[in-house]
């Protein structure tokens, strides 16, 4: 067998992530890979850590990429504040605060879970219950915008709870960093991470993380080793850390960083609040079109994410048919439901470089075409014109 280059279609990408990438980010990629010590990507690095501050809204000294996916990011926080023995307050309100409460367990600490339904907020209230029933708990860890249902809770809120009853917390940002209001200083966040592949449209494989002064208190001040030598913030700071001669640590993934890097710079030349704008137009052209052809939002509106979007399916439409025909016909990627959502919503993105007019308007009559084909009971043909009419505001 001869080996062959392998050269992938050329999608639109509106399902839960990864989004689109910039030409100027799959660039960046392709310059020349340097030592991750010379003192030009040392450079580099100091630039990337301090855009990081700027989209976190932070100016948390251990602000930093782990080099590794989103999921990295959610154990770097919690195997450096999770010691053996610990409670942990869980909020669930879809997959990924499942997996929250794995990495508590991983950690030898017990989480107390607040469930809430899939496709709601975290619920202030329950949170406050819990804190109140366990008074030794240690930490609150929640999802600011849970991917797999498009719901978004309130971050703010949360974490002033978690800190009246002495508790610190942890944030789950991977979909909302770059597309919504995120403000890890005001609302005074003690640990949060990220993931590039989502609203800040970067090829995935990186993860920002952020901890805040009492987060760095008590990794100082840890009873016990930290369970991973990879992602303990004492060992990785000697590599991210400023001013001071960068220690090794590991090869960083170098040229992935070159193309953070340009995913950040776009950001600050757009604008973060640009970007949160850009965010929430988009979806509610998106939102029109959908309506128009009767079908519904599984989120309440005051608490839907405007890049992740969940639509119910209509009755009698097989979702995964559909999904491959808008993939080989359209090249167009949407998401199916996951969990307690299965066959029973789409999950259409927004985010980063995706959330454009031209997508929005092209997704819509795509989907506008396959439903109307399959004699889906749907209102057809007017989608795109009520998206239009938003836009034209």
């Amino acid at each position: 067998m001869t080996a062959k280059s392998f050269h992938p279609p050329v999608r639109t990408l509106m399902g839960p992530g990864p989004s689109d990438v910039s030409p100027r980010v799959l660039e960046a990629m392709a310059r020349p890979t340097i030592g991750h010590l010379d003192p030009a990507f040392v450079g580099m690095m100091d630039d990337v850590k301090g855009m990081l501050q700027y989209a976190f809204q932070t100016k948390n000294e251990l602000t930093m990429p782990v080099s590794a996916p989103g999921s990295a990011g959610m154990e770097t926080c919690f195997v450096n504040l999770v010691e053996p023995g610990d409670k942990v307050i869980v909020c669930q309100n879809g997959v990924f605060g499942g997996r929250m409460k794995e990495n508590v367990e991983r950690c030898g600490a017990t989480p107390i879970m607040v469930m809430d339904d899939w496709g709601k907020p975290v619920d202030p209230n329950k949170v406050e219950d819990a804190l109140k029933t366990h008074h030794d708990a240690k930490l609150v860890a929640f999802v600011h915008a849970e991917t797999s249902t498009g719901a978004q809770s309130d971050a703010q809120t949360l974490v002033k709870l978690a800190h009246d009853h002495d508790c610190l917390t942890i944030v789950d940002a991977v979909t909302s960093l770059g597309g919504t209001p995120l403000k890890v200083d005001e609302w005074e966040i003690d640990a949060i991470y990220s993931g590039t592949q989502k609203c800040l449209s970067c090829v995935p494989g990186i993860s920002p993380v952020s901890f805040g002064p009492r987060a760095v208190e008590r990794i100082k001040n840890r009873q016990s080793k930290v369970q991973s030598w990879f992602m303990d913030m004492n060992l990785v700071m000697g590599y991210w850390g400023g001013g001071a001669k960068r220690a090794y640590h590991h090869t960083a993934p170098i040229n992935t960083l070159y193309a953070f890097h340009e995913s950040l710079v776009m950001l600050q030349e757009e604008g973060l609040e640009n970007a949160w704008a850009r965010h929430a137009h988009n979806h509610q052209a998106l939102k029109a079109g959908v309506e128009a052809m009767g079908l519904q939002f599984v989120v309440d509106e005051a608490y839907r994410l405007p890049q992740l979007n969940s639509v119910t399916i209509p009755e009698g439409v097989d979702e995964a048919a559909v999904r491959a025909e808008l993939l080989n016909r359209y090249s167009l990627e949407i998401g199916a439901g996951l969990g307690a959502l299965a066959g029973k919503i789409w999950r259409i993105g927004l985010m980063g470089s995706t959330s454009n007019q031209k997508n929005v308007l092209n997704c819509l009559g795509a989907l506008d075409a396959v439903l109307s084909d399959m004699r889906a009971p749907i209102k057809s043909g007017v989608a795109v014109a009520a998206a239009k009419a938003v836009f034209a505001e």
